[in-house]
Parts: structure tokens; sequence; C-alpha cells
């Protein structure tokens, strides 16, 4: 018997894995998880790739806000939990590349060992910010290529997916936005993230003129209007991430919860709302786990 913590018999090259849902997907959807017990319910619930988002690793880990506290090895490490748990491709936020173009070069390696599929890298100046706050800057042009050409160069499978993300709308507007994203498909993207498009006709302007598969960005309280899955897919884009949902959602349930004990003195009001012990030892495939060691012990 395998360990079936590895979980990974059916997904030897996560990239090519990616790559072959652009084709037979009209859009992929990527629920942004932060740890691997969250990316093996998306998993469960029949989602097939995921988004590991770096603000809610930085903020679920450290506790901090999204200003690139979260280092290499830190991410690194979490990535590789979360591709270990789960056989759908996973794509991480990779920020800035965690400096110049060498440290990108070594950032991709790094990610790439994590068992991932992709990574995104953005175009804004170090420490970066949540891409839908103002008071953004971008890198110039020149820089942001030679970071996308050592990302390229750097990878050891060529289906490990670069994907190139523009911050420039915010700064220089919408055709500096375009004119950036054909610059990185030049250096090598095999894909292109703009952030922070405000209307539809942005997303279609941009689909238009940049023919690549195209990330959407479907943040909450953002600079982004609400669209749909389907919408984004008639607009012209291949993959979309929510990166936030999760955690936004959980983080209000558990401020409910503890305003709960703390006037209650119990939880029994909040029976009902959980995930009962039964449905997450099925979520952590506790039977089989229990199974495997019996075996390990005959």
């Amino acid at each position: 018997m395998n360990f079936p913590l590895l979980g990974q018999e059916a997904l030897t090259d996560p990239g090519a894995r990616l790559r072959r849902l652009w084709e037979v997907r009209n859009i992929v959807v990527m629920p942004g998880v932060f740890n691997a017990l969250l990316a093996r319910l998306v998993q469960f619930e029949g989602f097939e790739a995921l988004y590991i988002s770096g603000a809610g690793v930085t903020n679920t880990l450290m506790g901090l806000p999204d200003h690139a506290f979260i280092s290499l090895p830190e991410m690194a490490q979490v990535c590789g939990y979360i591709t270990r748990a789960v056989s759908i491709p996973a794509v991480a936020d990779a920020d800035t590349g965690y400096g110049e173009a060498l440290q990108v070069a070594y950032a991709v390696r790094t990610l790439e060992r994590a068992g991932l599929a992709g990574i995104h890298l953005e175009d804004q100046v170090s420490p970066k910010r949540c891409g839908h706050l103002e008071g953004k800057e971008v890198i110039p042009k020149e820089a942001m290529v030679a970071k996308i050409r050592a990302a390229v160069n750097a990878r050891e499978n060529p289906n490990f997916v670069i994907i190139a993300r523009t911050d420039a709308r915010a700064v220089e507007g919408l055709q500096a936005a375009i004119d950036r994203a054909k610059a990185y498909l030049e250096a090598g993207a095999d894909a292109i993230f703009p952030e922070a498009l405000q209307t539809p006709d942005e997303f279609e302007a941009f689909a238009r003129a940049i023919p690549a598969p195209l990330m959407a960005n479907m943040t909450e309280f953002g600079k982004t209007p609400y669209l749909t899955v389907n919408e984004f897919a008639q607009l012209g884009y291949k993959m979309v991430i929510f990166p936030m949902t999760c955690l936004r959602v959980m983080m209000k349930a558990a401020e409910r919860t503890l305003e709960t004990l703390k006037q209650c003195g119990t939880q029994t009001p909040l029976l009902d709302q959980m995930q009962t012990r039964a449905e997450l030892y099925e979520l952590l495939e506790y039977d089989r786990y229990l199974s495997y060691d019996k075996e390990l012990g005959e």
C-alpha cells in the first residue's frame, strides 16, 4: 500500500495538468486557500485547481497585513504542505519574486520543488501593497521583463506555469497595462494576470488585446465589480481566483462564535453551524490512516 499522505499518484506533473484544464474547460475556478486542511476541502468539494493566497498565508500564519512580510522559505513550506495534501494543481502567489532577477530565479526553483503547478509574479515596487488598495507603485517595464526571463530560464520543468501579473492599471492606466502584458508575453510568460481592472469593458478590452490564458481576481470589497465565473469566461478569461473568500467567511464565523461563547458560556447554540467530527474525519481520511497503521503492524 502506498503511503496515503502523498496523494500524488495521478499527478506527476501539476503544471501540465493545469495547462490541460485550460484546453478542456471554458474557465478554471480556483478558490483561495492558506493551509492544507482548507485545500483538502476545496478538492473534496470537486474543484479542479486551487490558489494559494500570499495575503491569506501572511494573515493567518503571521497575523500581519499583506505587505511582503512572508519569506520565501515560509511560503514554500506552506505550499509544500498544501501540494502534498491534494492531487489538484495549485498556483501560488509569489509577490514580487522576493527580490530582483537573481532572487526571482531562486524563488522559482524553490517554489517549483514545493510541488506547485505554477506561480504568479507582479510588477509592483517592493514592498508590495494589496492590489486593490491605493498607493501602489510599479517597477519599470524593463525590470519586470528581466524578472520574467529569469523565472522562465530558472524553471526545471517547462510545464511549470509562469503567470505575469501587472498592477499598472491603477498607476499608469489600462493601455499601459496592456502594453506591459505584451512585453511580458514576449519575455516568456505563459499567462497574464491583470490586477484590479474596474469594469467588464476593461476586462473585455484587455482580453481582446492579449492572446494568452488570462487570470482574473474576483476578490471582495475591491476595485473589480462582482462578476460571475461564466461572465469572466465570456469575457475571455481562463482562470478566476477567489483568493480571500473562504478566509473572510471563516473569520466572520469565528467572530460570531466568540461572541456566542462570551455571551452564552456554551457552544451549544452553534452546533448546527459546525462541521461535525465525522465530517472532518471523512475529509482527513481518518479511517484510511487507521487501516494503514494496522497494516504496518501486521
